[in-house]
């Protein structure tokens, strides 16, 4: 197992890398800090599913006054491009000095992405959110979106809207089809659904299945489960022992590939080391 880096010392991970995304309920300014400090590569304040409708404004401004304050910077959750408060979210947060980006919700198609994306001036990255039949049906169109930044599953509203269930096999279509029209859109690899509960082993479990889906982020509820799916999602020590020894082998013979296995090894070796520097994963031994 890869050891989490103490809170103090977490690096700061690259959104197009990012692990874990932990969604902060907006209602609860007093934990934003520490949402903020905690492990996620993440935070995503919440002004969508976890606001009623009748306090949407108060938690818009309390998560304006927030990313206003120096240092502060976190992602924002906002209600879908056909609901009465898209616009409101977008008119607050356009000039929000700590705004590294937004996640629209109930995406269903590219033009909600490009319309939010240029609303917004043309320079916040969108991660879109998609949790219906249609939105996945579309998946590709809005990959390829102007202002596209990834792809997120909301898996809870997606059973809900299709009567699907949460097995493995069940949502293994689902989630197939965000991994490839991420790859067809010139994404990074989309961010799954969230594990509901406390079971870390479950959680364990759940987001080693996002690895094996090819899908390289997933949201979180929770903070204490930021450094399990981190730990899950970032590749193992042994893995990069074996991506170090491949490459220094393959330095060693003048970088001659000798067969067809070649090239697919060198490219996973290749990526196994970056994101074992970006995640401060070091081999076994070394």
């Amino acid at each position: 197992m890869n050891a989490p880096l103490p809170a103090s010392t977490t690096r700061e991970i690259a959104p197009e890398l990012a692990r874990s995304w932990l969604l902060v309920a907006a209602t609860r300014p007093e934990t934003f800090d520490d949402a903020a400090a905690s492990h996620a590569d993440a935070v995503v304040l919440d002004i969508e599913d976890a606001v009623d409708a009748s306090h949407k404004d108060e938690a818009r401004e309390d998560v304006i006054r927030w990313l206003n304050t120096e240092g502060n910077r976190a992602w924002v959750r906002i209600n879908d491009a056909t609901s009465d408060h898209w616009s409101a979210d977008l008119e607050g947060l356009r000039s929000a000095a700590g705004l590294k980006g937004v996640m629209l919700a109930k995406t269903e198609f590219g033009s909600q992405v490009e319309d939010t994306f240029n609303r917004l001036g043309a320079r916040v990255p969108v991660v879109a959110l998609v949790e219906s039949a249609i939105g996945i049906e579309n998946a590709t169109e809005i990959a390829r979106a102007k202002g596209a930044f990834r792809l997120a599953f909301g898996s809870g509203d997606f059973r809900r809207d299709t009567g699907m269930s949460a097995d493995r096999e069940a949502m293994a279509y689902p989630r197939a089809r965000l991994v490839i029209s991420s790859r067809a859109g010139g994404l990074p690899g989309p961010i799954d659904g969230p594990t509901v509960g406390s079971s870390h082993p479950i959680l364990r479990e759940q987001s080693a299945i996002t690895v094996s889906m090819g899908m390289t982020g997933k949201l979180c509820l929770q903070t204490d489960q930021t450094p399990v799916v981190n730990e899950v999602i970032s590749p193992t020590r042994t893995d990069v022992e074996w991506a170090y020894e491949f490459l220094e082998d393959f330095d060693a013979r003048g970088r001659i590939v000798r067969d067809g296995s070649d090239l697919p090894r060198l490219g996973r070796a290749r990526k196994i080391m970056q994101l074992a520097e970006a995640f401060g994963v070091t081999p076994n031994g070394r």
